[in-house]
């Protein structure tokens, strides 16, 4: 099997082989068999249409050289490489000319026929009849001056190319992709030629052929053009842009909170309020933290950040103490500071010194907007479950068990708390204040049984006392006259206040007839001693008077003008002095 044909052989060549007809590459057809099977025809193939570029003989594309006559089986015979383009042999009048020039080389047993030999040089008509295996047997396939020269014109299709130039048949291309090799190369985002706004993108493809430069004058049409590269390329900018944007906008945005939460002022409302009112309860070792975290959840102020700044810059900040404070909604956190340690703002519920469980069973009551004797229904029935200590419990005769427990202070007490988680706080302030002062720990030095009696002592001074200058010696008098062997009372401490306590009342003309005759184991001018347990609910002053009253000797006490008392060491001395005071009231 040689490169271009088939050796000799039973079956002949078909004509719907792809190689039929091809009489090599280049011209140079093998020279003829006398022995082939296609019984010395002469094969005519058409001529490339390289080899037929100019209708003049000259020597062309084989450097010019001419082959000398040669001794074939028929004769002599002289093949010139430089007749081709005539498609005629030497005598133009014959149309059995090859259209090849006469050019037929290769060896005698590849050759596929051997035309006679004239003798003039060219070769004689051949003949397509002889063998019938030949389809084209009888047919004239030579050209003449009178046919139309098919490779010749633009609109040919290209010669055919050797089996081993041949290249696969191309994949069909895209609808979009008007030529090859092109669309990949123009969907890169910065392919070459990109840069449309710097002149030509194809001015250095080849002017020729199938590459980038037979694409000039075709931007506007189809994606592969400018106008399509500028909308992908401005598509992708513009996603590019956006992204790279976003991403800007997000640093930049939790940027700026990060600046503001670190460096940067902390939130605050302007003014001093918006006039709606509002309570809040501010618990006992509150903190600034804390205080500013229950002013923002009530809308007091906009951040706890600002609240703590304004009472660290306020000299008076720290001085702001638990309870209930009526405030307004939206106050810049300076204003509230100032409202809060103003008593305006100040609506707890205050239990002044020497307050009678009595009167403060009633506050409770009303501040909480439950029916009245609410409370004092829960500390009689519930006291040993408010926390009273061990030594407050278990005393005989008793009127309230919980006297003396509801410390006088300041309670945040509002609307929607139960009556005994108010008692409860009472109660846990006055036994951490008793513990404090060391009540159980200096009764046995005063000749006391326990701190249960000295807290007695010291509502006993706070009932009588009309100053703060007062309870000391008060509390002297109440000492002496517990002595044994007291010759000026006989034991008997003979207070008015004992007596007005078991009535519930307050008055300073009473008989003494009629305070003797009334028996109480509080009535003091009845019984011996202490009575069973305070009388009210002594405040700090009066307690420290109790812990530590003067030792001048004093027996007695009046007040001239119901604000200051006056003390005397005996009886006539006193008695001098209450002369004075129904004189006074006789002139009034």
């Amino acid at each position: 099997m040689t490169e271009y044909g088939r050796g000799p052989g039973s079956e002949p060549w078909h004509p719907e082989d792809p190689l039929y007809g091809d009489g090599g590459w280049g011209g140079q057809q093998a020279p003829a068999d006398p022995q082939s099977s296609y019984g010395g025809g002469l094969q005519h193939h058409p001529q490339p249409q390289q080899y037929q570029q100019h209708p003049q003989h000259h020597q062309q594309q084989y450097g010019g050289w001419s082959q000398e006559p040669q001794q074939g089986h028929d004769g002599p015979y002289q093949q010139h490489y430089g007749e081709q383009g005539t498609g005629q042999s030497p005598h133009h009048g014959e149309q059995g000319g090859h259209p090849y020039g006469g050019q037929q080389q290769g060896r005698p047993e590849e050759q596929y026929g051997q035309p006679a030999w004239d003798g003039t040089g060219a070769h004689a008509q051949p003949s397509y009849g002889g063998d019938p295996a030949d389809p084209y047997g009888g047919q004239s396939m030579a050209y003449g001056p009178d046919q139309p020269d098919l490779y010749g014109t633009p609109e040919a299709y290209p010669p055919p190319q050797p089996p081993n130039r041949r290249a696969p048949e191309p994949e069909p291309r895209p609808d979009w992709d008007p030529e090859p090799g092109t669309a990949q190369e123009d969907d890169s985002f910065f392919a070459g030629g990109g840069d449309d706004a710097d002149g030509d993108p194809d001015a250095d493809a080849p002017a020729t052929g199938r590459g980038r430069g037979d694409r000039k004058g075709r931007g506007g049409k189809g994606r592969t053009g400018k106008a399509g590269r500028k909308r992908r390329n401005g598509c992708a900018c513009l996603v590019v842009v956006l992204v790279f944007g976003g991403g800007v906008a997000g640093v930049g945005y939790y940027g700026y909170h990060f600046y503001q939460d670190r460096f940067g002022a902390a939130p605050d409302y302007a003014g001093s309020g918006n006039g709606e009112q509002v309570t809040v309860v501010i618990p006992k070792d509150a903190g600034g933290y804390v205080i500013g975290q229950v002013l923002k959840k009530a809308g007091v102020v906009e951040s706890v950040d600002a609240f703590v700044s304004a009472q660290t810059a306020n000299p008076d900040g720290k001085q702001i103490q638990d309870g209930v404070y009526t405030l307004q909604k939206h106050m810049s956190a300076a204003s509230a500071v100032q409202l809060m340690l103003s008593p305006k703002s100040r609506s707890n519920l205050i239990i002044a010194e020497g307050s009678r469980n009595t009167a403060v069973y009633t506050l409770i009551d009303k501040r909480l907007g439950v029916p009245e004797g609410t409370t004092s229904s829960v500390a009689k029935k519930d006291y040993k479950k408010l926390g009273l200590p061990e030594w407050a419990l278990n005393h005989p005769d008793l009127k309230d068990p919980l006297e003396g427990f509801l410390y006088p202070s300041s309670y945040a007490v509002a609307k929607g708390q139960k009556p005994e988680d108010v008692l409860k706080d009472m109660v846990a302030r006055a036994t951490e204040t008793y513990a404090q002062l060391g009540l159980a720990k200096k009764a046995q030095s005063l000749g006391l049984d326990g701190p249960w009696q000295l807290l007695t002592v010291a509502s006993l001074a706070q009932a009588e006392g009309t100053s703060h200058d007062d309870f000391r010696k008060m509390a002297e008098v109440v000492y002496n006259r517990l002595k044994p062997g007291n010759a000026q009372t006989n034991g008997k401490l003979e207070f008015d206040s004992t007596y007005n306590y078991v009535k519930n009342q307050s008055k300073i003309d009473l008989s003494i007839a009629e305070l003797r005759r009334y028996a109480n184991p509080y009535n003091t001018y009845y019984a011996t001693g202490l009575p069973p347990g305070p009388i009210d609910n002594p405040g700090e002053e009066a307690l420290r008077g109790a812990l530590d009253p003067t030792d001048d000797g004093w027996y007695y006490f009046i007040s001239m003008d119901g604000r200051t008392s006056k003390f005397t060491k005996t009886l006539a001395e006193h008695e001098k002095l209450v002369d004075e005071w129904n004189l006074s009231k006789k002139k009034q």
